[in-house]
C-alpha cells in the first residue's frame, strides 16, 4: 500500500512515516517501480507500535529499545520494565511541576483586586518574584 493509505491505517502522518523511516524506527520501505514507496502489513503494526509509544511521549532512544527486544520473543522483560518504569517516573515528575504551576497560577490569578495596572498586585508579584530570583526587571 501507498505512504496515504499506510499513513490512514496506522494514524501516523505521512511526514512522521518517512521520518520514521530515516531514523530507523521503521525500515526502509520497499519501491515499486515508479519509485513509490509500498508499505506491509508489518509496517502498518509497526507503525502502530511507534504511534502509541510516542502518544505514551517514550523517548526515540528508548523506543527504539522497544523495537530491538522484541526481536527475540524468549527474552526477558525486564528492559522493557524498566523503559516502562522510567517513563513512569518522568510523568510523575512533570505532574508535579505541572500541580507546582497551577498553584501558583491559581494564586496570582486570585491576587488581583485592582483596577489599574498600577496597583495591579499580579505584576508586583512577579517583579517581587523575579528580584528574589536575580532576574532583572525593566
Amino acid at each position: 500500500m501507498k505512504i496515504q493509505e499506510a499513513a490512514k491505517q496506522s494514524g501516523v502522518k505521512p511526514k512522521n512515516i518517512r521520518y520514521y523511516e530515516d531514523i530507523g524506527l521503521l525500515p526502509a520501505a520497499s519501491r515499486d517501480a515508479n519509485g513509490y514507496r509500498e508499505y506491509s502489513k508489518t509496517d502498518i503494526e509497526r507503525l502502530v507500535f511507534v504511534r502509541r509509544c510516542r502518544d505514551l511521549q517514550i523517548p526515540i532512544k528508548e523506543l527504539k529499545a522497544l523495537l530491538n527486544t522484541q526481536v527475540n520473543a524468549q527474552s526477558s522483560c525486564g528492559e522493557i520494565d524498566h523503559i516502562i518504569m522510567n517513563q513512569l517516573q518522568r510523568v510523575q515528575r512533570r505532574l508535579k511541576e505541572l500541580t507546582k504551576l497551577e498553584e501558583t497560577l491559581s494564586e496570582l490569578a486570585h491576587s488581583c483586586r485592582k483596577d489599574q495596572v498600577a496597583h495591579c498586585e499580579i505584576l508586583q508579584k512577579l517583579r517581587a518574584d523575579a528580584k528574589t530570583e536575580g532576574l532583572t526587571v525593566k
